[in-house]
């Protein structure tokens, strides 16, 4: 999804805040019946961020057996945001999801004009006793698909199209080299930026450059199809992210990160209706066991006995037997990152601006 120098370094102080615990908020009281709506910033058929919100929106619907209105094309200011909230109010919805940055401080706003609508947004940054934030542990899903890519490539040397080099990317690049590496430990990711969120002029060129040096593998944390395509059209494999798109190039998809709103969504909603949800203070950074992403695995390059493997330490981490950032771990300059026996926290995953070994980059 689009996002600015700005957006992503006040994303990460909520993430450096949302790492200190704090005490759960009262629990929110709902007026009447729920009434749900989500909105969001583009068309619902973008085949990534916002595409993905709306396959959990019929996921809900189902699981609920709920309506959930949709406003597509909610610009991220509060000029557009605020009246198309309003409106909804007007009109009895008393449940409001927001699915972008943009919208942190209008909800905030709004949920203090309206204490008893309740308010989530993804990839918000604001919170309070009727709003709540949330955001994925994409490191996790990529780290799997990571170990995807290792085990469908012959020569180890493998690629990777990133926007900016910001936490969030950083963590999910160093994650999937690190899974890489556990099916082959000579493998290399070699990462070019392409300075953009969603350009597939960009991402298509940044692809086609890596498989020019002999990428047998393209993964990618873009939020355009480009990097698949490339990978299926030069004969190689690729991993994707935010949903599965497989069936537009069966031969060359091994993976995607994908995300899980529902599992996450569907308990909040049903939470607000029973009147036991308790919004936290700093916002929720969800898990696979807690429903941010999964992985959709495994596509025909990836062997039978990595699939097991992959699917081993999938449950691991749902277990939390898993830690992906678990130490002793070292940057590609030999500085200790992780000490043995210690966790990296979530204020460090948010501000990582270094490399694991084998990570070749622009940086």
């Amino acid at each position: 999804m689009g996002r600015t120098f700005v957006s992503l370094l006040a994303v990460a102080v909520w993430a450096l805040v949302a790492a200190i615990s704090s005490p759960a908020q009262a629990d929110f009281k709902l007026a009447g019946p729920p009434k749900v709506a989500m909105i969001m910033y583009s068309p619902k058929d973008d085949k990534a961020w916002s595409e993905a919100f709306e396959n959990a929106r019929k996921k809900m619907e189902q699981d609920l057996g709920i309506k959930i209105a949709l406003v597509e094309n909610i610009p991220e200011n509060a000029t557009a945001v605020r009246p198309a909230v309003e409106l909804l109010i007007s009109k009895g919805v008393n449940i409001i999801i927001g699915t972008a940055f943009g919208y942190s401080d209008a909800f905030k706003e709004l949920a203090e004009k309206y204490p008893d609508v309740a308010f989530v947004n993804g990839a918000g940054t604001t919170n309070g006793p009727n709003l709540e934030s949330f955001y994925g542990r994409t490191y996790e899903s990529q780290y799997l698909c990571g170990m995807a890519a290792g085990a469908a490539s012959k020569t180890g040397k493998i690629g990777y199209v990133a926007p900016n080099p910001f936490g969030l990317v950083n963590w999910a690049i160093n994650a999937f080299a690190m899974g890489a590496q556990q099916m082959n430990p000579k493998a290399t990711v070699t990462v070019i930026y392409t300075g953009s969120w969603n350009d597939v002029v960009k991402e298509r060129s940044a692809a086609v450059a890596l498989a020019d040096q002999g990428m047998d593998v393209l993964g990618q944390h873009g939020a355009t199809t480009a990097t698949q395509m490339v990978a299926q059209e030069r004969g190689i494999y690729a991993t994707g992210h935010h949903l599965d798109l497989s069936a537009l190039t069966p031969k060359a998809m091994l993976c995607t990160s994908s995300w899980v709103w529902d599992r996450l969504l569907t308990p909040i909603i049903a939470d607000i209706e029973k009147g036991t949800w308790k919004p936290n203070e700093y916002g929720f950074f969800a898990s696979i066991k807690e429903g941010g992403t999964d992985i959709s695995c495994c596509g025909p390059g990836v062997p039978a006995d990595a699939v097991a493997k992959i699917q081993s330490e999938r449950q691991a981490i749902i277990d939390g037997t898993k830690k992906v950032y678990a130490g002793p771990l070292k940057d590609r300059d030999g500085k200790e990152r992780v000490p043995a026996g210690a966790v990296l926290s979530d204020a460090d995953l948010w501000a990582m601006d270094w490399y694991v070994p084998g990570v070749v980059s622009q940086q």
